[in-house]
């Protein structure tokens, strides 16, 4: 029989909590449509399986690498699909044309490679303006030329539809409205004596500010990590949001061992018994993705019952206190994190978030959907 672990994905999970997103962002009064984020393989999700769920629901698509774009595309995904860091080099477009892809422009050299293209079609095109998170976006100084491109374009009738963009940084920090709005204002500077900017789309809320700040969602939101079931903020947890866990990660226990006081367990003996302890070894390990700096005490379920890890993660098993929990034993089912063990409370005791969880499940992982 296959080694017991397993991830599970709930595809009505994944549906509802796109839908709470696209909920959330209509609470302006707006309309907002919202882009299904499924970067990273749908966030370690599975890109194919996340869009099969919400292809009959989900506005659009964005994600970052271009042969997933046309995977989907391939799927039979007929919904928009959004390249959030746009296209690599001239040749890319060629593919964008073909299978009708979105575009994120965020550097100037981009759009000359665009307008120098002279395509047949025109590219919907997303320009993101760096309002302060500094990874990607046209700063201010850059305005005048990228604005001098545009024209060239509009006028050889080779400008596509244009929305605007940015990337909140502080959106997921208690500290109130002020830690959107210094973005906000800039945001406005930056597009303010652009006489045609009032015709154009905005995009500009992530997670956190779909959940947090209505005024953000304009006529695109971009949820990621809430799609998943995980909290964007460190104070408030996914169910309190009204999220749903859509990945599950299931084990068993393998062996039952029973030490002394002053016995320890692991590489490194970083656990040492105070007390007689029964240690469940679980079949679940770092080379499956599981963070290996989990320390002892991260929480963990085990035949329905909370307990704590104990000792190093090795790489295909860990260590966990059956102490207390009697009626747990060899083959006992174990859920490491998502139904009845939040994967935001585990990535905590990490030190890390669910995103990276998410991520890092190993391709050794057999993968199951729950449907329904």
């Amino acid at each position: 029989m296959p080694r017991p672990i397993a991830a599970s994905i709930d595809r009505a999970a994944l549906r509802h909590n796109y839908l709470l997103a696209r909920r959330h962002a209509s609470r302006g009064g707006g309309r907002a449509k919202a882009w299904a984020v499924v970067k990273a393989n749908a966030y370690g999700h599975g890109l194919l399986r996340a869009a099969a769920a919400l292809a009959d629901v989900a506005d659009g698509f964005a994600l970052l690498d271009i042969d997933e774009a046309v995977r989907l595309r391939e799927a039979g995904i007929r919904q928009p699909i959004l390249l959030l860091e746009g296209f690599f080099e001239t040749a890319d477009l060629a593919v964008c044309l073909t299978h009708d892809l979105s575009v994120v422009i965020h550097r100037l050299e981009q759009l000359q490679m665009l307008r120098q293209a002279r395509l047949p079609r025109c590219l919907p095109i997303y320009l993101k303006l760096n309002t302060g998170m500094n990874r990607l976006g046209l700063s201010a100084p850059q305005l005048p030329a990228v604005r001098r491109e545009l024209e060239a374009m509009a006028a050889a009738s080779e400008l596509g539809e244009l929305t605007l963009m940015t990337h909140f940084a502080e959106a997921d920090v208690e500290g109130g409205e002020q830690c959107i709005d210094w973005q906000l204002e800039r945001f406005a500077g930056m597009t303010a004596d652009w006489p045609d900017v009032a015709s154009w789309q905005v995009s500009m809320a992530n997670s956190a500010a779909i959940l947090r700040y209505p005024k953000t969602a304009h006529d695109w939101v971009r949820p990621g990590i809430m799609l998943y079931g995980g909290s964007p903020f460190a104070a408030e947890d996914a169910t309190s949001l009204d999220l749903k866990p859509v990945m599950t990660l299931r084990s068993r226990i393998l062996a039952v061992q029973e030490i002394a006081v002053g016995e320890r367990v692991g590489y490194g003996g970083t656990f040492v018994a105070q007390r007689p302890t029964r240690v469940g070894v679980v079949a679940c390990g770092y080379a499956d993705g599981y963070p290996r700096h989990a320390p002892g005490g991260t929480p963990i379920v085990v035949a329905g019952q909370r307990t704590q890890t104990l000792g190093r993660v090795s790489m295909d098993m860990l260590a966990c206190d059956l102490t207390d929990c009697p009626a747990a034993g060899v083959d006992s089912p174990v859920v490491l994190w998502g139904e009845g063990m939040p994967a935001d409370e585990v990535a905590a005791a990490a030190g890390t978030i669910s995103y990276e969880l998410f991520c890092a499940l190993a391709r050794r992982v057999p993968v199951c959907d729950v449907l329904a």
